[in-house]
C-alpha cells in the first residue's frame, strides 16, 4: 500500500535541514503558530523523555539534542535517511542504539514492540497524509512501540477549529498546497479521540494554533494506571 508520506519526507535535503532550525524552531513558531520551542516545545519533552526512547520524525535531533541527561539508550525513527543521518551526527552517535528508515503508518517491526519507556512525535501528525483518523495508526503502531507504562509524546499544528494569524493562514496554504502538510482538517477534538482510542490517561493542551500531548496507560497494554 502506497501511504504518500514520502512526499512530504523528501523535503528534508540536507540544505533544507541546515535551516530548518532557523526557520522551522525559530521564526515559524514564535512568529507563525506562537508556540515557543524552548519555553513549550522544549521543556514538554524534557520533562516526558525517559531511558529507553524513540523518536519518531526526528527533523534535525534538535528536542534530544537539548536533552542530555534523560538518555543515551535511543532509537531514530524517519522516512527520510537525511533526517536519520543528521539527527545522529547531532545528537551523538554514542546516545543512538539505532536509526530506522521507517513509515510509522506500516507495522513496527516485531524488535521494536513493547520496547520503549517514552516515544515522542513532534510536529509528525500534521504531515501525515489523510485526515485525523486515518492518521490513528501512527498513534495506534506508537502505542504498540510502549511499555505498559510508556508514554507518548508530541506536538502537531492544527488546521480546523483554531485561529491561525495572516502569517499561519499563508503558510498553512502553502504547505498544504505543496504537500508538506495535511492538517487543513485536524482538530483538538479529533486528536483527543484518536488518542483516547489507544490511550486510558491523555493530556493534550493547545499553544497558538500547537497541539501539545501526553498519553500514557496504553489500552491494552496492563499498565498499573
Amino acid at each position: 500500500m502506497d501511504y504518500g508520506n514520502d512526499k512530504g519526507a523528501r523535503i528534508y535535503t540536507p540544505l533544507i535541514l541546515k535551516i530548518y532550525d532557523f526557520w522551522v524552531l525559530g521564526i515559524s513558531n514564535s512568529h507563525a503558530w506562537r508556540c515557543s520551542t524552548e519555553d513549550i516545545l522544549l521543556n514538554h519533552f524534557r520533562q516526558n523523555m525517559a531511558e529507553k526512547h524513540l523518536d519518531i520524525g526526528v527533523g534535525t535531533g534538535y528536542y534530544i539534542a537539548h536533552t542530555r541527561d534523560n538518555s543515551n539508550n535511543i532509537t531514530l525513527m524517519d522516512l527520510n535517511q537525511n533526517s536519520l543521518s543528521s539527527a545522529t551526527e547531532r545528537i551523538g552517535s554514542h546516545r543512538i542504539h539505532h536509526a530506522l528508515k521507517h513509515d510509522i503508518l506500516r507495522q513496527l517491526p516485531d524488535g521494536e514492540k513493547g520496547q520503549y519507556d517514552s516515544v515522542s512525535m513532534y510536529y509528525l501528525l500534521h504531515c501525515l497524509r489523510g485526515d485525523m483518523h486515518k492518521k490513528a495508526v501512527a498513534i495506534e503502531h506508537a502505542s504498540q512501540a510502549l511499555t505498559p507504562d510508556g508514554t507518548l509524546h508530541g506536538a502537531t499544528i492544527l488546521g480546523k477549529g483554531v485561529e491561525h494569524n495572516r502569517l499561519g493562514r499563508y503558510l498553512m496554504k502553502i504547505y498544504n498546497k505543496k504537500g508538506i502538510f495535511c492538517n487543513l482538517a485536524d482538530s483538538y477534538e479529533e486528536l483527543e479521540t484518536i488518542l483516547e482510542r489507544y490511550f486510558a490517561k491523555v493530556t493534550i493542551q493547545q499553544h497558538g494554533v500547537v497541539a501539545v500531548f501526553t498519553a500514557t496507560g496504553k489500552i491494552g497494554g496492563n499498565a498499573s494506571n
